[in-house]
């Protein structure tokens, strides 16, 4: 297979929006690899929403939540992909659903993971799998490609940025009197309550960031829940964090491309942030950041202990690892980001 071959490549990752972000990389590599080849990925809404206009796809493909559960819908899904004819499937997931869904497009050649990186029954379904020789999983998904003899480039991401999306940050940005100014995102959600880390520890990160580091905090948020703890973050700053406004997620991307740095737990608007080259302060209980940590050089993360035990077990858990963090580790974490940033900012002397 050369670089002027036209396979058709279907990459199967569903699941959570920072997954999804993390798995960009594979599919910018596959492009750059295959130019003229014709690029699908089969998503959640969620992440989906992110993808849409992704220069690397050109087609995305919304699977219904809960899809295995329901005849009905695995029937609809089924003809929709089997309509697109895909070649090759390449599933970075790893997962039952992941694999069924490439099975089911009819690919004869469909590429995955072997166990433990497999998991569930997943290599029942992929027929052409690899040993992971990687730690994190960017380069973890990258290495699929490795099965068809890429030549791996640097990672990018490469993050739509709808225009309109510009416009409407950019608005919001002056009304705030920010639009030239640093400022600080901090995100309180997270996809799983045992990621979660108090909003009063949140709240004294801004106190601190305003006090000693000159940066105001914009508290992002995606739902009532976390509305409602972006809304006490706020109220306890003393004035050093402001609300941000509802956005989706390519707002969300957006603003943070005006962003200084960003504080927040190991889930989607961390990923974006990193992606979008955010220095960014990643706080972990029950996820690994040698795993999953806020992808480059120039992040750190804060993490008392790994919580241990399944993927489940870690995700019905109480935040017990979270709340271990204290807010002297991560402003601390948030001054050894920023007088790196700073330093690469300075002048050179003459």
């Amino acid at each position: 297979m050369t670089a002027e071959s036209q396979p058709r490549f279907l990459i199967t990752r569903l699941s959570a929006i920072g997954d999804c972000v993390l798995t960009m990389p594979l599919a910018c590599a596959l492009r750059d690899a295959f130019p003229h080849a014709w690029i699908g990925w089969v998503a959640e809404k969620a992440g989906g929403s992110l993808l849409q206009g992704h220069a690397a796809i050109d087609q995305v493909i919304i699977a219904p939540k809960g899809v295995l559960k329901s005849p009905r819908k695995l029937w609809t899904l089924r003809k929709e992909l089997q309509a697109l004819r895909p070649d090759i499937t390449l599933d970075p997931q790893g997962l039952l659903k992941s694999s069924v869904l490439g099975w089911l497009s009819g690919a004869k050649r469909r590429i995955g993971f072997r166990p433990p990186v497999g998991r569930e029954r997943s290599h029942w379904f992929n027929n052409d799998l690899i040993q992971s020789t990687e730690r994190h999983v960017v380069g973890r998904y990258r290495q699929l490609l490795t099965r068809l003899d890429v030549d791996l480039p640097p990672v990018r991401f490469d993050l739509p940025r709808p225009v309109q999306n510009q416009r409407s940050i950019a608005a919001w940005l002056y009304s705030q009197n920010l639009a030239d100014k640093p400022m600080a995102l901090i995100n309180p959600g997270a996809g799983w309550d045992s990621k979660l880390w108090p909003a009063d520890r949140f709240a004294a990160v801004a106190r601190y960031l305003e006090s000693q580091q000159d940066l105001r905090t914009v508290v992002v948020w995606a739902g009532e829940l976390e509305r409602v703890w972006a809304k006490q973050i706020v109220a306890q700053s003393n004035g050093a964090a402001i609300l941000a406004p509802s956005t989706s997620l390519p707002d969300l991307a957006e603003l943070a491309r005006h962003a200084t740095m960003f504080v927040g737990s190991d889930t989607g608007p961390l990923h974006m942030a990193a992606a979008v080259g955010v220095p960014c302060v990643g706080i972990y209980g029950p996820t690994d950041p040698a795993d999953c940590g806020p992808f480059g050089p120039h992040h750190r993360t804060v993490q008392a202990f790994l919580q241990t035990g399944s993927s489940r077990e870690r995700r019905e858990a109480e935040n017990i690892a979270m709340r271990a963090v204290t807010v002297e580790q991560v402003t601390a974490a948030c001054h050894e980001v920023l007088r790196a940033t700073r330093r690469q900012l300075q002048p050179i002397a003459a």
